[in-house]
This record gives C-alpha cells, sequence and structure tokens, in this order.
C-alpha cells in the first residue's frame, strides 16, 4: 500500500495556489486559476507514465482520494490498469442504464402507444409508476423475485391488493419485452404466484332489477339540474358504453340520419372503432341537445370551458343528487344493467359483448362478428329502447325470449 506521507493537509489545500500540490504515492492534487481543485494520481503501467482522475476537492474529500489512491496502486500491483478498470466500469454503468427496468419500461410502453387508448395507456404508465422508486435504475436482468415482491409489497400494504396485483402483471410484461430482446433471460414476476394477498373483487355498483331501473329512469327524468347532464343520464342507459366513451363523444362521430356512432379507434380501450346504433329515442335526445352544444366540438362540453368535455365525475355526481348512492348506482353501471337485461331478456349473448365492445381473443372471430352483427345490434338496440320505455312507464312488461343461434 502506499505510503501516507502527510503531505497534504486540510489547511494546505485551502491555502493552494494554482499549481500542484503532491501527497505521495503518486497523489497530487491540481489547483487551477479558476480555483477548482482536481484530484490526480500519476503511474506508470506497461512502461508508460498515465494519468488517472479521482473528482473534484472537496466533493471527494483528502481521506477519500487517498483511498483510492491506494486502490489504484493495489491493481498495479496486480499487473492491471487503473485508468481501463475505470473506462470499463463506466461503460459497464451506462449498459446498466440502458438496460435498467426503467429504460426497458419505457421502450416497452412506446410500443403500447399506439395500440392502447390514451386511458389505458396513462394507467399503464401509472401502474409502472408504483415500482420505479425501487426497481427503476436496477439492471433488468438482476432484478429477482424476493426484490420483485418487496416493491409489490409496498403497494400491498396501503391496501391496494387490485393495484398490485395489476401492477404485478405488468411487470410481467416488461421483463417479457426485455426477454424477447435479449436483455434478460427470465421473468421474475412468473415465480410470484401466490405471494400477493388475493383480490377481493366486487361488482360494479348497478341496478338491474326490471321494476328498480324503471325508477331509476323516471329519477333521471326529472333530474333538475343542467340540460346537458339530465340528456347524458338519458343516453346512459340506452347507449350503454363506456363512461369516457359517452362524456368525450363528439358531434362529427355522429351520422344521426343514418342513426349510427362511430366511436373512432384512438378513443376506445381495445383501439378498435366502434359502430353504436342510435335507437329513435337516443336520436331524438341528440337532436335535442343539438342547439345547445352542436357548434362546439363535444356533445358534452365541460361546464367550464367546451374545449374540454365533461368532467368524468359529472353523471355519477348527478346520480347522487337523484339519491343513488355509489354503491347502489354509478355512469359504468348502465352496462351491467344492460348486460343483466339483455342477456336475461334472451338476446344472443355476442350481439350483447359485441355492443359492450368487449374484446374477440379470435381476431378471425372478430372480423366476422364486426361485419356479420350489425343488422342485429340495430334491431337489438332499438327493442332495449322500447323495453326501457316500457320499464319507465310501470308498465309490466313480459318480453318474448329470443332463441339463440
Amino acid at each position: 500500500m502506499a505510503a501516507n506521507t502527510g503531505a497534504l493537509t486540510v489547511a494546505a489545500i485551502k491555502a493552494a495556489k494554482p499549481g500542484k500540490l503532491f501527497d505521495g504515492g503518486g497523489l497530487f492534487l491540481l489547483t487551477k486559476d479558476n480555483r477548482a481543485q482536481l484530484w490526480r494520481m500519476k503511474y506508470r503501467h506497461a512502461g508508460k507514465e498515465r494519468l488517472l482522475s479521482f473528482g473534484v476537492y472537496p466533493e471527494v474529500s483528502l481521506a477519500e482520494a487517498r483511498r483510492k489512491r491506494d486502490a489504484a496502486r493495489e491493481a498495479i500491483r496486480d499487473g492491471k490498469d487503473p485508468a481501463a478498470i475505470k473506462r470499463a466500469r463506466k461503460v459497464a454503468e451506462r449498459v446498466a442504464a440502458a438496460n435498467s427496468f426503467r429504460a426497458v419500461a419505457d421502450a416497452w410502453m412506446a410500443t403500447q402507444k399506439k395500440k392502447l387508448a390514451p386511458a389505458t395507456f396513462a394507467k399503464s404508465l401509472w401502474l409502472l409508476d408504483q415500482v420505479l422508486p425501487w426497481l427503476g435504475s436496477r439492471p433488468v436482468a438482476e432484478i429477482e423475485p424476493p426484490e420483485l415482491l418487496a416493491a409489490l409489497k409496498r403497494i400491498e400494504a396501503r391496501g391496494a391488493n387490485e393495484t398490485a396485483h395489476r401492477t404485478k402483471e405488468k411487470c410481467g410484461q416488461v421483463f417479457r419485452y426485455a426477454i424477447a430482446h435479449g436483455i434478460a433471460r427470465r421473468d421474475p414476476s412468473a415465480d410470484l404466484r401466490g405471494a400477493l394477498a388475493p383480490i377481493v373483487r366486487t361488482s360494479r355498483a348497478a341496478i338491474t332489477d326490471p321494476a328498480k331501473v324503471g325508477a331509476l329512469l323516471r329519477a333521471i327524468d326529472g333530474y333538475g339540474g343542467q340540460h346537458v347532464t339530465r340528456c347524458a343520464l338519458r343516453l346512459g342507459p340506452l347507449l350503454f358504453v363506456r363512461p369516457g366513451e359517452l362524456r368525450a363523444m363528439e358531434w362529427a362521430e355522429l351520422d344521426l340520419d343514418a342513426a349510427q356512432w362511430r366511436i373512432p379507434a384512438h378513443r376506445m380501450k381495445m383501439r378498435e372503432e366502434h359502430v353504436v346504433p342510435l335507437s329513435s329515442q337516443a336520436v331524438a335526445i341528440l337532436h335535442e341537445l343539438h342547439p345547445l352544444t352542436g357548434r362546439g366540438l363535444y356533445v358534452f362540453p365541460g361546464i367550464r370551458s367546451t374545449a374540454v368535455p365533461m368532467s368524468e365525475n359529472t353523471v355519477n355526481t348527478a346520480l347522487r343528487a337523484l339519491g343513488y348512492d355509489k354503491d347502489t348506482m354509478t355512469g359504468h353501471g348502465f352496462r351491467a344493467m344492460a348486460s343483466t337485461r339483455l342477456n336475461e331478456l334472451g338476446w344472443q349473448p355476442d350481439l350483447i359483448e359485441r355492443q359492450l365492445a368487449h374484446a374477440e381473443r379470435n381476431k378471425v372471430r372478430a372480423a366476422y362478428n364486426r361485419a356479420q352483427y350489425l343488422a342485429e345490434r340495430v334491431k337489438m338496440m332499438q327493442s332495449w329502447a322500447d323495453y326501457l320505455d316500457g320499464l319507465r312507464s310501470g308498465a309490466k312488461v313480459i318480453p318474448i325470449k329470443r332463441k339463440a343461434k
């Protein structure tokens, strides 16, 4: 180990003038004209004089500089070049940074941006953000199951069990992307099966009893708030689309003469265009609303600005004003209401699923369904609207069951 001559002291460093102050063992402090003070070490390797940098004083203290010098001299005695070791370490750090969990997650998310609806994409980013503070800088290939589990347990500790499970699934997708690109060899999330607390699933609040549906429809008709909000409430059960799709409805997407609403792919959860047949009742509501909002972009513009759609909380807030709490009915509940009742009314499940815009895993079958079922869905949507009218009036509706094809 290099002898510590003690030539340098903190007082001597503070009083140093431009030039070099040597400490021994090749270590010296270079003071520049601008008062910057840099640690350097002179040494010889393979017969050539070389120079090694240890950083800036006082960020690197005198004691730390001496430790770095001693470590370098040990490497020299072993026949190694400290400068080459330092360069190799920097390269490894750059590679590790490029292959960090954060970098790989960003690369994978970039491939998903065109495939996912904006809201779904944002949710995926949010899920990954749950573990990035602990895993983000780690090389993706070095993350082991216990380390991933520890990050997920932090989420679970907040009582967010479902979020922990979804984050685990999202991490698994990142790891599989890394494997496909030769950055990692295994997916540690696969070893965590059963390691997280189970999800206690609860159904979304929805009214499905026919008599209660009728009461809800009558309550909506008597809503005394904003007329635009009332129209959204009236269209919710008729169209049973996702709340985000309804509130962002644009006039340009509507063809009232053809009684169709074409929701573009970029606004759909599954990134596929969705056609919603409009019943005569739905068309009438939209004609009623057009004089109020038809000059703008959105059918349901925001209250404070027409440049943005209605707030995501508007419909639910209106339902609360009508006396329906979050455990009884929500805007999303119109989908469950329609699905339950239409199935019980005997409509073909494929028609209902297609109208709900649920994903069809079989792509060939999906293409067939889109083409084959539109005419039938037109009939179903009009029949559904007529059925709701019957419930609203309080009539006892006894539908004739349709035989599934």
